[in-house]
């Protein structure tokens, strides 16, 4: 049973986060700023994995001829070479980790062409560690609504009130702006106690989207779409209903299906720490990976919820990277990813980041890699979906490469050692190519 003093210590938290910035987000952005404020969306939810029956997979996937995701079988002189091009790479984390006083680190590198091009972990990491990510979810769950609208399941830009019956008079809402930040409800910063049913492990997915859909209709800070940016919050959970209605499944099922299946996952799922782990300081909370701790719950935090290993998210990372392609299954479309990839809001209101589908977006002005700059690399994206505990996905689609690193801190400490790594990472990249 949840404790009065438990919901006023969540209360109080997300009301820090509230007077942190504004819903319009028009704060002078740093990528620090995009981290401590907007990425505070955490959890709620855990959704177990579920064995798939073979009578439940009936989506017909467009068939590929995959690129392999896993790791590819090196000649000595390439794990010599790629030995030396992320030698400084090596040497910053393993630094970082001592200087901070971390438990450990991870990181995982992959690129279009070679699958695999790093993997390391150090202090208590290992492959195995199965880590919280917080907001790094947000673009693995927007990429649920994604796979949707390729199978003609969800138009992303119709109205929501097409697939749910609750949406009142929010309900030509899109899909993609619930998504994108651009749907009017407010975001993260809200502090209205019906709001908080989407870091809560009680009640269902549907229900909390229908309290935040009645609460937001009322609230005089709910605004028209397209308007403002807003990050996070419970527009996420509408979006995950959404997303069950017009499957038919459960957000768990989803996941098990989408991804889990068809790109081998070993530890991937949703879970809620908020309240069961006490985690609501914005730290990491006090947990080494023991699923057993976290009670199942219906009511996933979908922009936030998320549990995995390095490897696993390499593999979704490399699904990116080639067409939507996954060990062999066509999970996302060529289309659907680019649609996650296009800029959709931050910029247009105020924002000098942009954001997608669960991407925020960047144009690299000056490599700090060794490449030269030429009239082809120019304005390369880095695409970036950073956490509240210090874990960050990073993309840069145009040169074929992208990278995820976790350790268990906060997003401050994560985005310190991230802006060391995108231009050391971006170097031994082009080196190992050569």
């Amino acid at each position: 049973m949840i404790s009065i003093r438990s919901l006023l210590s969540l209360f109080a938290f997300l009301l820090l986060v509230g007077c942190a910035g504004t819903n319009a987000v028009t704060t002078d952005f740093t990528d620090e700023v995009v981290e401590i404020v907007t990425s505070t969306t955490s959890e709620n939810e855990r959704v177990t994995r579920t064995q798939i029956s073979s009578d439940s997979s009936t989506v017909e996937r467009p068939a590929a001829t995959p690129k392999s995701t896993s790791e590819p079988l090196l000649l000595e002189y390439e794990i010599t070479k790629i030995s030396e091009s992320f030698a400084e790479v090596t040497e910053v984390v393993e630094n970082f980790v001592a200087d901070k006083s971390l438990n450990g680190a991870g990181l995982i590198v992959v690129d279009r062409d070679h699958g695999v091009r790093y993997h390391n972990h150090w202090g208590e990491f290992s492959p195995d560690r199965i880590s919280l990510i917080a907001s790094t979810s947000k673009v693995v769950s927007a990429g649920v609504l994604v796979h949707l609208h390729d199978q003609g399941l969800l138009d992303l830009a119709a109205p929501i009130g097409d697939v749910i019956d609750y949406a009142g008079r929010l309900s030509n809402i899109t899909s993609a702006q619930l998504l994108s930040g651009s749907s009017g409800i407010p975001g993260l910063q809200s502090d209205d106690p019906l709001y908080i049913c989407m870091f809560l492990p009680t009640s269902s997915l549907q229900k909390c989207a229908s309290s935040g859909l009645s609460v937001a209709a009322s609230d005089p800070r709910t605004v028209s779409p397209d308007t403002q940016f807003r990050y996070g919050g419970i527009p996420w959970q509408i979006a995950g209903a959404v997303a069950e209605v017009a499957s038919g499944k459960s957000w768990s099922e989803l996941i098990n299906e989408i991804y889990v299946e068809p790109c081998g996952l070993i530890s991937f799922g949703y879970t809620s720490p908020w309240i069961p782990l006490r985690a609501i300081s914005g730290s990491y909370p006090d947990w080494d990976g023991d699923l057993s701790l976290l009670p199942p719950t219906d009511n996933p935090h979908i922009g936030g919820g998320a549990y995995t290993t390095t490897g696993d998210y390499g593999k979704l990372l490399s699904m990116h990277l080639n067409d939507g392609n996954c060990n062999g299954q066509q999970v996302l479309s060529q289309k659907g990813v680019n649609l996650m990839q296009e800029n959709r809001s931050g910029e247009m209101y105020g924002s000098p980041i942009g954001y997608g589908l669960g991407w925020w977006t960047k144009e690299i002005v000056n490599y700090g890699g060794t490449a030269p700059k030429t009239s082809d690399n120019a304005g390369a994206r880095r695409l970036r979906d950073p956490g509240l505990y210090g874990s960050t996905a990073w993309i840069q689609p145009d040169d074929g490469f992208a990278a995820y690193l976790v350790v268990e801190s906060t997003s401050n400490i994560g985005n310190e050692l991230a802006k060391k790594l995108y231009p050391l990472v971006e170097a031994a990249v082009f080196a190992t190519n050569d």
